[in-house]
């Protein structure tokens, strides 16, 4: 049994052809800046889950998964282009809020850290 399987080296692929689709090819404004975190496969292939996230925090996500939402079908066409699958996996899209987790720990730890060396810790 291989170490990586199907389901991840597919979602791997999908990964890097829609962050070159996105950065590339689609030239809604709203999206500019996207960057895609990850994607989880399901066993048969048939539905893909894309986690995005947006670097500049430019729109908000309503707006931004309406956007996403809107380009899904165009992002799928691409895909069928670009990479060889019996069948093109259904897209969905999820805001990944993990890096704002990790910005907003990183602004604790240095208020923090300031405080310290003022002395009011």
């Amino acid at each position: 049994m291989r170490k990586y399987p199907r389901k991840l080296r597919v979602a791997d692929l999908i990964k890097e052809e829609i962050a070159e689709i996105l950065h590339r090819k689609v030239k809604d404004p709203r999206i500019q800046g996207i960057t895609v975190t990850e994607v989880r496969m399901t066993d048969d292939l048939k539905e893909a889950t894309v986690f995005y996230c947006e670097t500049f925090h430019k729109s908000d996500r309503a707006e931004l998964k309406v956007a996403m939402e809107s380009a899904a079908g165009f992002i799928r066409r691409e895909l069928a282009e670009r990479i060889h699958l019996r069948s093109i996996p259904r897209l969905s899209f999820v805001y990944d809020d993990s890096f704002d987790h990790s910005e907003r720990i990183g602004w604790i730890l240095n208020s923090l850290k300031s405080k310290d060396e003022q002395g009011q810790l």
